[in-house]
């Protein structure tokens, strides 16, 4: 038996060696955004690069001669950027005048007047990581605390710390009698050093095995380090508070959150009370509980004062003082919601023991430009279109994520109204239902097979009656309940009509909808039932981006990412897990859906977007609307930015908004604020294009009367033709409609 607990001890003190001195000096990854890269003729303002400086933290002086300072002129900035060690190498300070005008940079050259082809600004820093915890800190080194927090927590937590050897042996005594009486634990009596076991090996539950654990694990602790190097690793690790899912650990990150300032601007009063929260945070959150929070913060004061930390009238002065909490908590990140899918991604595509590795620098696509635009547009557009429905205040909520095309890097990620601090993340886990986004889907399925099905193709718009299995009839209706008798299939997509889907998700059959889905993107199951061609599914934002972004690259499975590189403390990049960048569609067809997309912009269910984008920039996408107009969806992409919005309820109440009355404003708001291009398709090999009177479906001139341009696979441009619109045929056929 003594062998076996030998052997037990022994095992313990190996974890205490090896896990403690790992977690103790671990420093917190540094999180950056994307660098800007400036360039002559790039789409970017001067309102927009003043942002960016101040992002940086850049300071404006008269005459900048040192690293992040700038001074500006009207359109021009003279600045110095700091030197910065990127994944592709290290960047010196760089010394540069840049000059806009008309939304675009005019010039870029050194201070001496010569050109620059290219420079990269250093990126903004949006957060730090814990990565062998995977939780947030603000380290603070012993000698950077607050001598009356270290002082502080001695006198409150464990008197005898200096003295002890991790353990109280008379505290431990009544602790051990009072749980006898009480017939259960009721009673700790740990030292700080049991308190740091606790919370860096061992569980909460309550029992006398763990106990008994604790105090062995803390006398080995206090046999191998130092005092100061137990209290500096308690100060960084200690519970003091919660933030939705976030846990905020030690002292430094408690300061930030409580008080929104460092912990060394601290004074008596906002110190007392971090102290206290130790012996509860939830029971004594000031937020929640000011009355218990001021009492234990007093209570604290006067054991300092008994203990001669602090003297009388400084005792008395700080329990007069308010708690000085501020109402709201200060985000964690600025970026609450791309911060959730970088850590998401972080665990997906790295070796979880690679990243435990101290002194990350984790450089991902965050662009504070796009984040920021997608931010007011969504909050500024819920709260007109609150005021115009009358909604409940605050009650529209939203998500947008935007994605570079080219690249599938995720640039924004905006999880609802209040951007800024963590919640529930509706970008990447609200699952709503996507009503017409899922069509494309359907006219890509038909027009794989070019021998049936072209844009120009006739679909019948009349009611349709579907038998469900359980035999039951669905008859689904237009949007605007009418029927449009024979339309040219980029006309039904275009304006969304219900019943020519249905009717030719009928023809193609639902299982090879699914299975173009799957081609494009969504991964969970889907169920092959006709009530799929109107969106009868659930997805996320994030999901209908990755579905989208297929579309947008011409068919190629791009993943959706948010991290670019992770170097390690000595700038060496770490392995990332291979990206598969796959053709999952044919370009010709994927060309023949993006030009119907760009038919919706045009003078479908989306041309209201004319009325918030400047004149040139063109674009395609697709609205999305559910029943009972509960979701408002809008997906599209112009030449380098792909967005998806969804508006709606969380309480799933209707918004009476369809996708073009919600959604697409704040797409349209979104796009008009960031450097979009135009989208201009490249004609694919295998695709050609011929003028279609719409009517009828056949060739025609390009001079006839709404006569249509439209692409189509070699070998399936019609081949009959008529003539202009107002011969007699159409006349005829205008008498018979």
């Amino acid at each position: 038996m003594a062998l076996v607990a030998l052997a037990y001890v022994l095992y313990l003190d190996h974890t205490i060696r090896s896990r403690f001195e790992a977690k103790r000096w671990s420093l917190p990854a540094r999180v950056y955004a994307r660098p800007l890269d400036l360039y002559p003729g790039m789409a970017l303002s001067a309102r927009q690069f003043a942002f960016e400086l101040r992002a940086l933290g850049y300071r404006r002086v008269a005459d900048p001669a040192a690293p992040a300072t700038y001074a500006r002129r009207g359109g021009e900035y003279r600045f110095v950027t700091r030197e910065f060690t990127f994944w592709n190498g290290d960047q010196p300070a760089h010394r540069a005048v840049v000059r806009f005008a008309g939304g675009h940079v005019r010039g870029l050259t050194n201070f001496s007047g010569g050109s620059l082809a290219l420079l990269r600004m250093d990126p903004v820093q949006i957060g730090d990581l814990y990565p062998s915890r995977a939780g947030d800190r603000i380290l603070v080194r012993i000698t950077q605390a607050p001598s009356l927090l270290v002082r502080g927590l001695v006198a409150v937590e464990d008197r005898g710390f200096y003295h002890n050897f991790g353990v109280e042996p008379k505290a431990i005594l009544r602790a051990f009698i009072a749980n006898l009486r009480a017939g259960r634990v009721v009673q700790g009596g740990s030292t700080i050093t049991q308190q740091l076991v606790r919370n860096f090996f061992l569980s909460n539950r309550r029992s006398l095995l763990r106990k008994a654990k604790e105090a062995v694990m803390a006398i080995l602790l206090d046999l191998h380090y130092r005092k100061r190097q137990i209290l500096e690793a308690y100060i960084n690790e200690v519970y003091l508070g919660q933030s939705g899912a976030r846990s905020i650990h030690g002292f430094g990150l408690a300061s930030r959150f409580y008080f929104d300032r460092p912990l060394s601007r601290l004074d008596a009063p906002r110190l007392a009370l971090l102290i206290g929260l130790v012996k509860g945070p939830s029971y004594y959150d000031p937020r929640r509980h000011p009355r218990r929070a001021l009492a234990r913060r007093n209570l604290v004061l006067d054991v300092l004062r008994a203990q001669g930390v602090i003297g009388t009238a400084e005792a008395a002065a700080a329990r007069r003082a308010p708690l000085g909490v501020v109402p709201t908590p200060r985000p964690l990140t600025a970026y609450p919601a791309f911060w959730d899918l970088m850590r998401r991604q972080l665990l997906r595509d790295y070796r979880e023991r690679d990243l435990r590795t101290a002194g990350l620098r984790i450089f991902t696509t965050l662009d504070p430009l796009v984040q920021a635009a997608a931010e007011r547009a969504l909050d500024r557009e819920a709260r007109i279109l609150e005021r115009r429905r009358r909604l409940p205040r605050g009650s529209l909520q939203g998500a947008v994520v935007v994605t570079s095309v080219a690249g599938g890097e995720v640039l924004a990620v905006v999880g609802g109204r209040e951007a800024r601090y963590a919640g529930f993340n509706r970008a990447l886990d609200a699952v709503r239902p996507v009503g017409s986004l899922i069509k494309p889907a359907v006219y890509l399925t038909a027009l794989r097979d070019p021998r049936r099905y072209t844009l120009a193709t006739l679909i019948d718009d009349a009611p349709i009656r579907i038998r469900d299995p359980d035999g039951g009839i669905w008859a689904p209706r237009n949007y605007d309940r009418k029927s449009h008798g024979e339309v040219p299939l980029y006309a039904a997509l275009a304006h969304s009509y219900n019943q020519a889907t249905v009717r030719l998700g009928m023809e193609v059959g639902a299982a090879h909808v699914v299975d173009t889905l799957h081609r494009m993107g969504i991964e969970r199951p889907l169920r092959p039932y006709p009530s799929l061609f109107l969106g009868a599914v659930s997805l996320s934002p994030l999901e209908i981006a990755r579905m989208y972004e297929t579309l947008a690259t011409g068919g190629f499975r791009v993943p959706l990412r948010a991290i670019r590189a992770i170097l390690d403390a000595d700038a060496h990049p770490l392995q990332r897990y291979p990206l598969r960048i796959r053709q999952v569609l044919e370009p010709a067809p994927a060309f023949l859906v993006d030009s119907a997309l760009e038919k919706v912009v045009e003078v479908g269910t989306a041309r209201g977007l004319s009325h918030w984008l400047p004149a040139g920039l063109t674009a395609a996408g697709k609205t999305g609307t559910t029943g009972g107009l509960r979701d408002s969806w809008f997906a599209g992409f112009t030449g380098n930015y792909l967005a998806v919005v969804w508006l709606g309820r969380d309480d799933n109440r209707p918004t009476g908004l369809s996708g073009a009355q919600g959604a697409l404003r704040v797409w349209g708001v979104l796009m008009s604020g960031i450097s979009a291009q135009p989208l201009r398709l490249a004609l694919p090999t295998g695709v050609d294009l011929a003028w279609i009177d719409p009517r009828s479906g056949l060739r025609t001139a390009a001079g006839c009367a709404g006569a249509v341009q439209l692409p189509f696979i070699d070998g399936s441009i019609p081949v009959g033709t008529t003539g202009c619109s107002g011969g007699v045929g159409h006349w005829l056929r205008g008498l018979f409609r």
